[in-house]
């Protein structure tokens, strides 16, 4: 598997394998360690996550409002790495601020993905890198709003 790039049948393995691991008490790699509680935080994928030979093909279609799991949860890794090493700087602060406003984690955490959702949309859309100025702006944003 490609670390930095892993096709979409990788990264669907990736999570089919770490969750049947957590389920049969197998011992965890720290990554799958992290992708298990993000498993854990979407109870609505469980069903999809124990069906490996059923789902592993499965195409999702955002524009008939279907939110692809796999995609979902590879975004809460992206951001909870980012949030680890602080890049872009100050990202940190923002998600514990975040956790303080929402007073949990995971809609702390849903606001930073749907800045990240946001930037790399807009990466697409104008064919650029990242803009991680963008992308802060964005999470200073979100801090700002009240909370629902």
């Amino acid at each position: 598997m490609s670390l930095f790039n892993p096709s979409r049948d990788e990264v669907r393995d990736f999570f089919f394998t770490s969750w049947a691991k957590f389920q049969q008490q197998q011992p965890l790699t720290d990554l799958e360690k992290i992708a298990v509680n993000v498993m854990q935080m979407h109870p609505e994928y469980h069903a999809i996550l124990g069906k490996p030979e059923q789902y592993k093909q499965q195409g999702y279609f955002p524009e008939q409002g279907e939110t692809n799991p796999f995609l979902h949860m590879s975004l809460h890794l992206s951001i909870l790495e980012q949030i680890s090493i602080n890049q872009p700087i100050g990202i940190n602060m923002i998600y514990e601020t975040l956790k303080t406003k929402h007073q949990e984690e995971h809609s702390a955490q849903h606001d930073v993905l749907d800045c990240l959702g946001e930037t790399i949309w807009l990466a697409q859309q104008n064919q650029t890198g990242l803009d991680s100025a963008h992308y802060l702006e964005l999470l200073h944003n979100k801090i700002g709003k009240n909370t629902q």
